[in-house]
Protein backbone atom coordinates (compact mmCIF):
# COMPACT_ATOMS: atom_id res chain seq x y z
CA UNK A 1 0.00 0.00 0.00
CA UNK A 2 2.84 2.41 0.75
CA UNK A 3 4.34 1.99 -2.73
CA UNK A 4 1.24 1.31 -4.84
CA UNK A 5 -1.50 3.08 -2.87
CA UNK A 6 -4.77 2.05 -1.33
CA UNK A 7 -8.28 1.85 -2.79
CA UNK A 8 -11.13 3.13 -0.58
CA UNK A 9 -14.90 2.91 -0.67
CA UNK A 10 -17.37 5.24 0.99
CA UNK A 11 -19.93 3.38 3.08
CA UNK A 12 -23.40 4.20 4.43
CA UNK A 13 -22.45 3.79 8.10
CA UNK A 14 -21.96 7.34 9.38
CA UNK A 15 -19.39 8.64 11.82
CA UNK A 16 -20.71 9.07 15.37
CA UNK A 17 -22.23 12.50 15.91
CA UNK A 18 -19.79 14.73 17.81
CA UNK A 19 -22.76 16.00 19.85
CA UNK A 20 -23.48 12.44 21.00
CA UNK A 21 -19.91 11.44 21.83
CA UNK A 22 -17.05 13.91 21.95
CA UNK A 23 -14.54 12.59 19.37
CA UNK A 24 -11.66 13.98 21.44
CA UNK A 25 -12.40 11.37 24.10
CA UNK A 26 -10.66 8.06 23.40
CA UNK A 27 -13.51 5.95 24.73
CA UNK A 28 -12.93 2.83 22.60
CA UNK A 29 -16.50 3.25 21.32
CA UNK A 30 -15.65 2.22 17.76
CA UNK A 31 -18.80 0.28 16.87
CA UNK A 32 -19.64 2.52 13.90
CA UNK A 33 -16.04 2.32 12.70
CA UNK A 34 -16.06 -1.48 13.00
CA UNK A 35 -19.33 -1.71 11.07
CA UNK A 36 -17.91 0.54 8.35
CA UNK A 37 -14.75 -1.58 8.18
CA UNK A 38 -16.87 -4.73 7.78
CA UNK A 39 -18.81 -3.04 4.96
CA UNK A 40 -15.55 -2.18 3.20
CA UNK A 41 -14.16 -5.70 3.60
CA UNK A 42 -17.42 -7.21 2.32
CA UNK A 43 -17.07 -5.05 -0.80
CA UNK A 44 -13.45 -6.13 -1.33
CA UNK A 45 -11.79 -2.98 0.03
CA UNK A 46 -9.35 -2.63 2.91
CA UNK A 47 -10.60 0.73 4.16
CA UNK A 48 -13.72 2.88 4.12
CA UNK A 49 -14.48 6.58 4.08
CA UNK A 50 -17.01 7.51 6.74
CA UNK A 51 -19.30 10.47 6.22
CA UNK A 52 -20.92 12.63 8.86
CA UNK A 53 -24.71 12.89 9.27
CA UNK A 54 -24.83 15.62 6.58
CA UNK A 55 -22.92 13.55 4.03
CA UNK A 56 -19.56 15.28 4.33
CA UNK A 57 -16.28 13.35 4.56
CA UNK A 58 -15.36 12.86 8.22
CA UNK A 59 -12.55 10.28 8.34
CA UNK A 60 -11.82 6.64 7.63
CA UNK A 61 -12.44 3.76 10.02
CA UNK A 62 -9.14 4.24 11.83
CA UNK A 63 -7.36 7.04 9.97
CA UNK A 64 -7.63 10.72 9.17
CA UNK A 65 -8.01 11.65 5.50
CA UNK A 66 -6.20 14.33 3.49
CA UNK A 67 -6.45 15.47 -0.10
CA UNK A 68 -4.15 17.57 -2.25
CA UNK A 69 -5.51 19.94 -4.88
CA UNK A 70 -3.31 22.41 -6.77
CA UNK A 71 -0.50 21.82 -4.24
CA UNK A 72 -2.77 22.79 -1.32
CA UNK A 73 -3.41 20.31 1.50
CA UNK A 74 -6.97 19.81 2.78
CA UNK A 75 -8.38 17.79 5.67
CA UNK A 76 -11.71 17.85 7.50
CA UNK A 77 -11.74 20.07 10.59
CA UNK A 78 -12.00 18.62 14.07
CA UNK A 79 -15.53 20.02 14.47
CA UNK A 80 -16.64 17.41 11.89
CA UNK A 81 -16.17 14.70 14.48
CA UNK A 82 -12.74 13.55 13.41
CA UNK A 83 -10.45 12.09 16.00
CA UNK A 84 -7.51 14.32 16.76
CA UNK A 85 -4.44 12.33 15.88
CA UNK A 86 -0.77 12.78 16.67
CA UNK A 87 0.16 11.74 13.14
CA UNK A 88 -2.45 14.13 11.68
CA UNK A 89 -1.08 17.01 13.76
CA UNK A 90 2.52 16.13 12.83
CA UNK A 91 1.67 16.06 9.10
CA UNK A 92 -0.04 19.45 9.40
CA UNK A 93 3.04 20.84 11.17
CA UNK A 94 5.43 19.39 8.58
CA UNK A 95 3.31 20.80 5.76
CA UNK A 96 3.23 24.27 7.29
CA UNK A 97 7.01 24.23 7.88
CA UNK A 98 7.41 23.15 4.23
CA UNK A 99 5.37 26.19 3.12
CA UNK A 100 2.49 24.02 1.88
CA UNK A 101 -0.87 25.78 2.20
CA UNK A 102 -2.96 23.85 4.74
CA UNK A 103 -6.75 24.08 4.92
CA UNK A 104 -9.00 22.45 7.48
CA UNK A 105 -12.47 22.63 5.97
CA UNK A 106 -15.52 20.55 5.13
CA UNK A 107 -14.83 18.07 2.30
CA UNK A 108 -17.30 16.47 -0.06
CA UNK A 109 -16.77 13.14 -1.78
CA UNK A 110 -16.66 15.07 -5.06
CA UNK A 111 -13.65 17.02 -3.79
CA UNK A 112 -11.96 13.74 -2.95
CA UNK A 113 -12.78 12.32 -6.41
CA UNK A 114 -11.24 15.28 -8.25
CA UNK A 115 -8.25 15.69 -5.96
CA UNK A 116 -4.72 15.45 -7.31
CA UNK A 117 -3.64 13.24 -4.40
CA UNK A 118 -5.15 11.61 -1.35
CA UNK A 119 -3.64 9.94 1.70
CA UNK A 120 -4.52 8.67 5.16
CA UNK A 121 -2.73 9.20 8.45
CA UNK A 122 -2.77 7.13 11.61
CA UNK A 123 -0.48 6.19 14.46
CA UNK A 124 0.15 2.64 13.25
CA UNK A 125 -0.19 3.33 9.51
CA UNK A 126 1.69 6.65 9.55
CA UNK A 127 1.00 7.97 6.01
CA UNK A 128 -0.67 5.73 3.41
CA UNK A 129 -1.25 6.96 -0.17
CA UNK A 130 -4.73 6.50 -1.69
CA UNK A 131 -5.02 5.99 -5.44
CA UNK A 132 -8.69 5.09 -5.91
CA UNK A 133 -11.95 6.06 -4.18
CA UNK A 134 -15.31 4.51 -5.06
CA UNK A 135 -13.81 3.14 -8.27
CA UNK A 136 -12.49 6.57 -9.35
CA UNK A 137 -8.78 7.00 -9.95
CA UNK A 138 -7.22 9.77 -7.87
CA UNK A 139 -4.69 11.90 -9.75
CA UNK A 140 -2.43 9.68 -11.84
CA UNK A 141 -3.48 6.49 -10.05
CA UNK A 142 -0.12 6.37 -8.27
CA UNK A 143 1.07 7.87 -4.97
CA UNK A 144 1.57 11.59 -5.56
CA UNK A 145 4.68 13.70 -5.23
CA UNK A 146 3.47 15.76 -2.27
CA UNK A 147 2.31 12.61 -0.45
CA UNK A 148 5.65 10.88 -1.01
CA UNK A 149 7.49 14.01 0.16
CA UNK A 150 5.39 14.18 3.35
CA UNK A 151 6.03 10.46 3.95
CA UNK A 152 9.78 11.07 3.71
CA UNK A 153 9.69 14.11 6.00
CA UNK A 154 7.48 12.28 8.51
CA UNK A 155 10.01 9.41 8.69
CA UNK A 156 12.83 11.91 9.20
CA UNK A 157 10.85 13.68 11.92
CA UNK A 158 10.07 10.50 13.85
CA UNK A 159 13.65 9.28 13.66
CA UNK A 160 14.98 12.66 14.74
CA UNK A 161 12.67 12.60 17.77
CA UNK A 162 13.93 9.14 18.69
CA UNK A 163 10.67 7.37 17.90
CA UNK A 164 11.09 3.99 16.24
CA UNK A 165 8.29 2.02 14.59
Amino acid sequence: FYRQGLALISVPTIRNLPEALNPQIKSLNYLNNILAKIEALNCGYDEAIMLDSLGYVAECTGDNIFIVKNKHLYTPPQCMGTLRGITRDTVLEIARKSKISVHEHVLTRHEVYISDECFLTGTAAEIVPVVKVDGRIIGTGKPGELTLNLMKKFKECTKKEGVRY
